[in-house]
Parts: structure tokens; C-alpha cells; sequence
């Protein structure tokens, strides 16, 4: 059962600041937290339901941590799910530490991206197209909301993420930095570098005009319709396609 200090405390990471003042954050649901025990991250609390345990015990007893058995009641009235009948965990958040392309590796980069789910999104698509490395601006969404984490499906495992000021990061890049914008270069005839950055513009306003400068190669998917713009994070998924394809 859930003690009054452990709901209080839950639910406190909710909030940006206590996630910030705790250096916590909330990870919820069965294939999320699956994905979480067999990370790299610390584990501070893990509850489970009875089924849950039952249908994992061998992998959750190989776990640091004991798990506590609560109720789905009692997972549903401190998480932001509506149902979840499976396992919530509060786990401790990563360094904020420096990242750039190595040889033969692209790096996302993200510029003032607002929208909880298009950053969970866009870190799924990182993962499927084997992107390990992102970079965002300071203005972008917290990488450690409940809403982010939820929608990477458990890919925020596998993704590193690193907050910036994106104009001083990129005077010190020697790389090709390829940028969307519209009527720039076709993407579909493309022939990206072997290594380099690609940035996402924030939903609204696109690429900053800092960043812009110091983008190297202006790109743009293709318009045959009459929709007015792509989604960040379906804008994102046809860029790494299309560089998968060229690479």
C-alpha cells in the first residue's frame, strides 16, 4: 500500500520544479517501465501490480530494488494514465552531459520543440531510425515530463539527451548542420554527409534566426498537397528516412 509520503512525493513529479529539486522523474505502464528495469537507469521506487509481478517476477527479482505491491486503484490515483493496471516507478533523472556526432553518426537537434508529444515522438522516430544522440534547446520541452516519457514508449532508454544553447553549440561544430525550411533543397535528392546534425524548428515558428545562420544546408520535404504544414515529429520521421536511404 502507498504511504501518505510516497503519494505526496509522486505526485509532486508531476511538476517540472520538484522533478528539477528531486532530480526525479515519474515512469508509468508496463511496456515503458519493462524497458526502464532493464536500462541504465537508477530505479528509486518501482510498484507493481499483483498480475504484473506474476508475468515478470523472474525479471523483477533480479532488480536492486525491491518492487512494492499496490492496487491498480491505487497506480490510477497517483499517475497521470487513466488505467494502469501493470507498474509505475520513480526513477533518477541523468546529467545533463555534453554530446556531439562522432564519425559517421547524425545527431538530432531540436530547436524550441513545445509539444510533450511531438518530443516523445520525435525521440521514438530517433529510435527507430537508430539515432542515439539529441540536442535541444533550452526552451524545449522537459525531456523528463510524465507526457514526453509516456509517448517515447520506452525509447528514452536508448536516447541521450543534452540542453543547450543551440547557437553557442554549433560555433564550436565543424560538421554539416542540415536545417528544414520551406522551398530549400528537396530532401528526396539529398545526399547527406556521412556525419552531421539535423534541426527540427519549433511547431509554430521554425528554426530560430541564430540557429539559422549557422545552418549549413537548407532542406525541405516536398509539398504535393494542400495541407498547410507537417507535425515536428512526422516532419522529423521523413528527414531520417530519408537519410537512412543516403546512408
Amino acid at each position: 500500500m502507498l504511504s501518505k509520503n510516497q503519494i505526496k512525493y509522486i505526485n509532486s513529479l508531476q511538476q517540472k520544479k520538484f522533478r528539477q529539486e528531486h532530480q526525479s522523474f515519474i515512469v508509468e505502464g508496463a511496456k515503458s517501465v519493462l524497458e526502464l528495469i532493464q536500462s541504465d537507469f537508477e530505479v528509486e521506487l518501482l510498484f507493481v501490480t499483483d498480475d504484473f509481478y506474476k508475468e515478470n517476477e523472474s525479471l523483477l527479482e533480479k532488480q536492486p530494488i525491491r518492487p512494492e505491491i499496490v492496487t491498480q486503484a491505487e497506480l490510477e490515483r497517483v499517475g497521470s494514465f487513466s488505467s494502469n493496471n501493470a507498474a509505475l516507478a520513480t526513477v533518477k533523472t541523468k546529467a545533463n552531459k555534453e554530446i556531439f556526432a562522432q564519425e559517421n553518426e547524425y545527431v538530432l537537434v531540436l530547436d524550441d520543440i513545445r509539444d510533450p508529444g511531438n518530443l516523445g515522438t520525435i525521440i521514438r522516430v530517433a529510435d527507430w531510425y537508430g539515432i542515439k544522440k539529441i540536442v535541444c534547446s533550452k526552451e524545449t520541452v522537459d525531456f523528463y515530463s510524465p507526457k514526453v516519457i509516456s509517448s517515447t514508449m520506452g525509447s528514452f532508454t536508448r536516447v541521450a539527451i543534452y540542453y543547450t544553447d543551440l547557437v553557442t553549440f554549433f560555433n564550436a561544430n565543424k560538421l554539416k548542420v542540415y536545417g528544414t525550411f520551406l522551398d530549400s533543397a528537396n530532401v528526396h535528392q539529398t545526399q547527406f554527409a556521412e556525419a552531421g546534425y539535423i534541426v527540427i524548428g519549433n511547431e509554430a515558428n521554425g528554426i530560430s534566426e541564430g540557429v539559422e545562420r549557422l545552418v549549413t544546408d537548407k532542406i525541405t520535404i516536398p509539398r504535393f498537397g494542400a495541407a498547410e504544414s507537417l507535425n515536428a515529429g512526422i516532419a522529423t520521421a521523413v528527414i531520417c528516412d530519408n537519410l537512412r536511404r543516403r546512408k
